[in-house]
């Protein structure tokens, strides 16, 4: 069994994953991997209604609390997982835990995971709303105290909570606090003292950091969420190759900002948001001007970093362009094999992303083969799904090629998903060698017994502005 510590604590074990995901059928079937031709265009996939939105994100809420919850806790050894939080100051897996029609927890929001002999898990909320039903509300089985103790006076529901803990009475208690792990660490400061207070010294010693728990529930993704994330994937393509053609783009005249804001607006107009502002930059031969508006020319490399966010479920997407000079109907070659050596080096990397490896380690795998093939790149992937950014191990940073401090010890697990984002840097014949950095990034996910794919597929060839 692989394992891997973080201050003692094993982040992961691939066998235990492979059975909290073990699939149906219908869940193989859900996340089998298509093989669409490069030169077949994407489609744009238009969203449902939001309330049919609605009914497919609670139908994935309850089978993650229903599937995957009870065995991460069973794994880790978690009798009883306390979220708290309060309205703006929500934690990380409040995101993943609630409806589509919860906005924010309100006033104060309490929600507490009880493990049973029987493997099953209780689910209370104190505060807050039941979540479609996922929760049950947590009443009082006690008359109110008629002295009640100083830390409780004004405040029923910590002492619900006192009262909820006393009487199930759980071996140990965890918490989300955590000083590397941001999805594991929701527990705001101000809140943890007033549950501390609340539930007391005897119940506190009982509490444990397990960030494993926290994390892999927002890191594992179901299979059942495959075929919409595909869709999603899908529409990225269309609207980039629709950003980076001449319905957009007129040499010349277009500049990168009016791309950007084109594509933002583009999306939103199809029902769709985005988690951070869409980025167009050029390389070209000569220099690119420092100041100013720039203007797209002919004979310039395009490239766009564009993620996007529907149902929950995000996406990161670097892709490359090409506008062609007067007489060129494609690419000069020197630019093909930037592209070339972009790709390869994304096959050696998801040949090396096996689980039960850590991110460091899969990083340096990768590194050592890219250097021995010749190619001159850097990796810089992370997991995506619930965020952009999202729980699970770095393979790489930009600035951190000879790995990453804890975050890239996580180990990598079967059914999660992945930016497999990179680049090559390629001298240009065509430019006098000047050099063009290729910089790609693509969605693709690791199924539930691990094997590799890409969630729609990848870029192999440039989008042309004639």
């Amino acid at each position: 069994m692989t394992q891997v510590l973080h201050r003692g604590r094993c982040l992961g074990t691939v066998p235990f994953v492979l059975a909290v995901l073990s699939a149906t059928v219908g869940d193989l079937a859900a996340q089998k991997p298509v093989n669409i031709p490069a030169d077949v265009p994407a489609r744009i996939q238009p969203l449902p209604t939001l309330r049919e939105q609605a009914v497919e994100q609670q139908a994935w809420l309850e089978l993650r609390i229903g599937r995957v919850l009870p065995k991460l806790m069973a794994e880790y050894d978690v009798r009883m997982w306390i979220l708290s939080m309060r309205e703006y100051a929500e934690d990380p897996v409040f995101w993943s835990i609630i409806s589509p029609t919860t906005f924010a927890a309100r006033r104060r929001s309490i929600y507490v995971f009880t493990r049973q002999d029987d493997g099953t898990v209780e689910r209370l909320a104190l505060g807050g709303t039941s979540q479609g039903g996922v929760f049950e509300a947590y009443r009082s089985t006690r008359p109110a105290p008629t002295q009640p103790t100083a830390e409780l006076v004004g405040n029923e529901q910590w002492r619900l909570l006192r009262e909820l803990v006393e009487e199930r009475d759980p071996e140990n208690i965890v918490l989300n606090i955590d000083p590397v792990w941001a999805f594991s660490d929701g527990l705001h400061a101000g809140e943890r003292e007033a549950l501390e207070e609340a539930l007391g010294p005897e119940l506190i010693s009982r509490v444990k950091r397990e960030p494993r728990l926290a994390m892999n529930y927002i890191a594992l993704r179901l299979p059942e969420m495959m075929p919409r994330y595909r869709k999603i994937q899908e529409t990225v393509h269309a609207v980039i190759s629709q950003a980076f053609s001449n319905a957009v783009i007129t040499p010349g005249e277009t500049t990168i900002e009016d791309v950007e804001w084109w594509m933002r607006q583009r999306v939103r107009d199809l029902g769709y948001t985005v988690w951070f502002q869409a980025n167009v930059d050029v390389q070209r031969a000569g220099e690119v001007p420092s100041s100013g508006p720039t203007v797209i020319e002919r004979g310039d490399l395009l490239w766009t970093d564009f993620g996007v966010v529907a149902l929950n479920l995000h996406t990161d997407t670097q892709h490359l362009g090409y506008v062609l000079k007067e007489g060129e109907t494609g690419a000069p070659a020197g630019l093909w094999q930037c592209l070339a050596n972009s790709n390869r080096l994304q096959d050696i990397l998801m040949e090396h992303m096996e689980p039960g490896l850590s991110g460091n380690t899969i990083l340096a795998n990768t590194l050592a083969q890219m250097r021995a093939e010749g190619i001159n790149g850097t990796v810089y992937t992370h997991p995506i799904g619930d965020h952009g950014h999202g729980a699970g191990p770095l393979i790489g940073r930009w600035d951190g090629q000879e790995g990453v401090p804890v975050r890239g010890d996580a180990i990598l697990l079967p059914s999660t998903w992945h930016s497999i984002e990179l680049q090559a840097t390629t001298p240009i014949p065509e430019w006098g060698d000047k050099p063009a950095s290729c910089r790609q990034e693509e969605e693709a996910y690791l199924d539930t017994e691990g094997e590799r794919h890409w969630v729609f597929r990848r870029q192999d060839r440039f989008h042309l502005v004639w």
